[in-house]
């Protein structure tokens, strides 16, 4: 093996010693070079300890994913008081959840420690494109959806739209048969397309190829599956918190007039009102989304605006990786904001050591305010 040059990696067990100028697509198999532009060929080769470590991750994303989305599938369908159209969306979600990171987690794990490139061939690139593409924007849907359910009941109460459990599995099937159909065109490379991104090991939407197809699925995407869903879940929730602040300001109000501390049934005075809950859940849903969503949207716009050269391998591969972390953080933001799911895990997994208090009736009085 030729002595390593300056500035090169030196770890023989990684076999990190390359000659200057090769390139990260180098040695790839030639029938794979339809799904890896050429973009990549400007990179050096990354030390392999950077790909070992995403395989790691991925790893136990994927066990988190297992188990998070698994617990809620099974509380929701084991307790039949949990079994209402609302809930049915917050099921559908961790399905397609489940979904996505099962068929990703340990094809990735396998893959980094195989070999530097992708290992499954240009028709598995383009179904891994296609399933997280399918599961991705079955996630973003079932989310404004959930917003809208939350809203039309908080905020619209009796005059909201009534969900029944017909109503509920029609929508759902009508998100699957969307998110199949949209992403099943690139599958097929009929409009957009699915290549192997950043680091190699991993594809996605083919959002550096610059031609009319490409392009205007990519821009279809970022407004249909981003902006549009965006607009409508801070839209939804923020007229929650409106909503939920009004009616906060109300009591209070009315507990002066009463002269009485609290109007709430709760026996702790100091506890977090239901209210301030649904309040701060709904800013963590928005915060969450924006946080995880829009680093891998602007990386999409870079390339389709023309700003290639700035994107390196590592700045492609991060903010995708981090857009599968929302498949985890799902069960924890839409099902343990629940409480009576906590209630039913506290009794179904007592392991879990979860715990959830049942406010009781009560009204605490003030003493009258002396002249």
């Amino acid at each position: 093996m030729p002595a390593p040059s300056a500035g090169l990696y030196m770890d023989d067990t990684y076999y990190n010693q390359y000659p200057p100028g090769m390139k990260m697509t180098d040695g790839v198999p030639d029938e794979l070079r339809e799904v890896i532009h050429t973009h990549w060929d400007n990179f050096s080769p990354p030390n392999p300890l950077i790909a070992h470590f995403f395989g790691v991750m991925f790893f136990f994303l994927w066990i988190i994913n297992f188990f998070g989305n698994g617990l809620v599938i099974f509380i929701f369908s084991k307790v039949k008081t949990l079994r209402t159209p609302s809930n049915m969306f917050v099921i559908n979600l961790a399905l397609s959840d489940l979904f996505m990171m099962t068929t990703m987690g340990p094809l990735v794990t396998i893959n980094v420690f195989m070999q530097r490139y992708w290992a499954w061939g240009v028709f598995g690139c383009k179904l891994y494109g296609c399933i997280g593409a399918v599961c991705g924007v079955v996630s973003i849907l079932t989310m404004v959806v959930i917003g809208y359910d939350r809203y039309n009941v908080i905020v619209k109460g009796l005059n909201g739209f009534k969900i029944s459990a017909g109503k509920a599995l029609g929508i759902i099937l009508s998100i699957w048969f969307y998110s199949i159909t949209i992403s099943g065109l690139a599958l097929f490379d009929v409009w957009g397309g699915y290549t192997v991104e950043g680091l190699l090991f991993t594809c996605s939407y083919d959002y550096l190829t610059d031609d009319v197809n490409n392009t205007t699925y990519v821009l279809f995407t970022f407004m249909f599956m981003y902006v549009l869903p965006m607009s409508l879940v801070f839209f939804f929730y923020s007229s929650i918190v409106k909503a939920v602040w009004a009616h906060e300001m109300n009591l209070k109000q009315q507990a002066k007039k009463m002269n009485v501390e609290s109007l709430r049934s709760n026996v702790d005075s100091n506890a977090e009102s239901a209210e301030i809950r649904i309040a701060k859940v709904a800013v963590t849903n928005v915060s969450l989304w924006a946080g995880i969503w829009t680093p891998y949207t602007i990386v999409v716009l870079m390339a389709v605006l023309g700003s290639r050269s700035s994107i390196t391998p590592l700045m492609s591969q991060i903010p995708s990786f981090v857009a599968k972390t929302a498949s985890c953080l799902n069960p924890i933001v839409y099902a343990m904001s629940h409480p009576k799911y906590r209630e039913a895990l506290m009794k179904e997994v007592p392991c879990l050591g979860i715990e959830e208090h049942v406010p009781q009736e009560t009204v605490t009085t003030k003493e009258p305010v002396k002249a």
